[in-house]
């Protein structure tokens, strides 16, 4: 079998998509995960069904969301070569009660995709990728673009309803949104599938104590750089003055797969913080988790526009441990509509 008609049956939604999925329980931690996944999905396609020029009965990007009942409201354009690189949707139901099945459902959903590798699209996407390891990505035009859509969602219909999903550098993109839209008191339910965590793979080290060694000294490293280069906190001033702490209370749902290295990170750094509470040096964990060593080494040398865009003080954190086939598989968006996966779920509230 071919590669073209590998990745068309990929991109068909009868072919792959979750066709079980007939009517959506808005309680069920998988129908949500699921639905939030497809739409992520439309959005790519809907960027390939540019670059192929498919349009009309021949595009195959709507039953990615028509399936569920939504419509597209509008795609995101980027500005610089005017590839979609999101999705506003809009549900078709609306609930009546808070006892209505439909209280949990969401009346907009903005979705982001990660890189794809066509020449249409891959100049930008990977230049967009680098702008995220040199912790940048929150200034280019795609963040922006996509910070405000979200506001003006969020101004004309309120935030209760609306939901916020993403895809490897799309993840990035919503978590950036949604740390923005946080840090003014409004909170989006947010999935966030493998989002990147730019890291040493430390989570590939097979032995723990290894591995519990590395992290403490990284901890102790990182928080005594962070002390010489911002100096501590001033008493009493914390919950004011600190943005990590002012976001805590919004809690993403991270979904990563623990044989994706692009995003198993996210792994470690939540137990890690766990661990260090647990023997009493929570204080300097809580230091070291919202920094980066590589951040903190643009400030000194006087980048303060660098920021650490992967870390978040709170979340719910979805790993799956089934078995990959590989790379592409592990970091694949396919995997979160699949019923046949051993997730362990777990939620982290930063104190």
């Amino acid at each position: 079998m071919s590669l073209a008609v590998l990745i068309s049956e990929r991109e068909q939604f009868d072919l792959s998509g979750p066709l079980d999925l007939t009517s959506v329980d808005w309680n069920d931690p998988h129908h949500r995960r699921s639905v939030a996944a497809c739409l992520v999905q439309g959005v790519y396609i809907l960027e390939r069904d540019r670059q192929e020029k498919r349009e009309g009965p021949h595009a195959l990007a709507p039953p990615w969301w028509e399936f569920f009942q939504f419509k597209l409201v509008r795609p995101l354009i980027d500005d610089i070569d005017c590839s979609i690189f999101g999705a506003i949707y809009e549900y078709s139901k609306s609930p009546t009660s808070p006892s209505d099945p439909l209280w949990n459902s969401p009346q907009y959903v903005i979705a982001f995709r990660g890189t794809v590798t066509k020449k249409d699209s891959i100049s930008q996407d990977i230049l967009l990728d680098l702008h995220f390891v040199q912790n940048k990505l929150h200034q280019a035009s795609r963040a922006e673009a996509a910070t405000q859509a979200v506001r003006c969602i969020v101004a004309a219909s309120g935030p209760s309803r609306v939901w916020l999903a993403g895809h490897s550098l799309g993840s990035a993109i919503a978590m950036i949104t949604g740390k923005n839209m946080a840090k003014s008191g409004v909170l989006l339910e947010s999935f966030l599938f493998n989002p990147p965590y730019f890291s040493v793979p430390i989570e590939r080290i097979k032995n723990q104590k290894v591995k519990y060694g590395i992290r403490f000294a990284s901890s102790l490293i990182t928080a005594g750089l962070s002390l010489a280069v911002k100096g501590p906190p001033l008493s009493g001033t914390r919950s004011l003055e600190d943005p990590f702490a002012a976001l805590a209370a919004w809690v993403p749902n991270l979904f990563v797969n623990r044989d994706d290295h692009i995003c198993a990170e996210y792994v470690g750094y939540f137990e890690h913080r766990k661990k260090m509470e647990q023997i009493g040096a929570g204080a300097i964990e809580r230091l070291a988790s919202q920094h980066s060593m590589g951040t903190l080494i643009m400030n000194a040398k006087g980048n303060r526009e660098a920021e650490a865009l992967h870390l978040i003080p709170s979340a719910n954190l979805t790993v799956n441990t089934s078995p990959s086939e590989d790379f592409k598989a592990a970091h694949g968006i396919h995997q979160w509509w699949r019923l046949d996966l051993d997730l362990q779920s777990k939620l982290y509230m930063y104190s």
